[in-house]
């Protein structure tokens, strides 16, 4: 499998690289956001090892694009950063990362964290195996080939996080989850957030598509258990 490893400090690229070498792994190296956009077009890697802090265009940026271009959108992103902060981590995760790991780093940490996230993509199923391609229920319209999302007319823009904890809603309508669940279906079980995160996303995703978001029609409260999209009336 090929690895794209995005980092500009030329010790902790070459550190990467060789360690997942060393791994079994085929290894692409590069030190800027725009050759990674390059690199995920004429290399078509299986996973990203990503750092933020990068000349030109931002590692949240590549990010961003990454999950917002349906071509790679389901490759795993490992963010590897000095950014540390509680903050910042989050925020990787709401751009879309898979998993997140601070420097200084376990090099056999990473390597593991990257088998993992890796094992875990090979459990999705792929866009030709999904039940179907749309979604629609009362005035909401969900494209999951374009990664589009139509309220009454309107198009909405969600955040990479907030899209696919939509878009998991869409494919299990009537379904009840409760918070660790979604955080494992969601955000993947070896992502260290809290399960607040499941109830920040949604709260977020209701201001977006709902009419009046404390009166949800769409992603609802079940007391004491956790949520379900409701698909009554549609």
């Amino acid at each position: 499998m090929k690895i794209l490893v995005v980092d500009d400090e030329d010790d902790v690229l070459g550190l990467v690289s060789a360690s997942l070498e060393r791994a079994g792994y085929a290894v692409v190296a590069v030190r800027t956001g725009e050759d990674a956009l390059e690199a995920l077009k004429k290399e078509k890697p299986d996973l990203v090892v990503l750092d933020l802090m990068l000349p030109g265009i931002q590692g949240l940026d590549v990010c961003r694009q990454i999950r917002h271009n349906p071509e790679y959108s389901n490759i795993p992103i490992v963010i590897l950063s000095a950014k540390s902060s509680e903050v910042d981590r989050v925020l990787g995760f709401e751009m879309g990362a898979d998993d997140y790991i601070t420097k200084p780093f376990s090099v056999r940490e990473l390597v593991h964290r990257v088998r993992v996230s890796l094992g875990r993509a090979s459990l999705k199923p792929k866009k030709a195996d999904d039940d179907r391609g749309t979604f629609s229920c009362k005035g909401l319209f969900v494209d999951f080939d374009k990664y589009e999302v139509v309220v009454k007319g309107r198009r909405i823009d969600l955040s990479p996080i907030a899209a696919k904890l939509l878009f998991f809603f869409a494919k299990n309508p009537g379904k009840v989850y409760t918070r660790d669940q979604l955080l494992d279906q969601v955000w993947g079980n070896e992502v260290f957030v809290t399960p607040r995160s499941v109830d920040v996303q949604i709260s977020r995703v209701r201001k977006l598509i709902e009419q009046d978001p404390q009166k949800p029609r769409y992603i609802v409260t079940i007391a004491n258990v956790g949520y379900k999209f409701d698909d009554s009336g549609a």
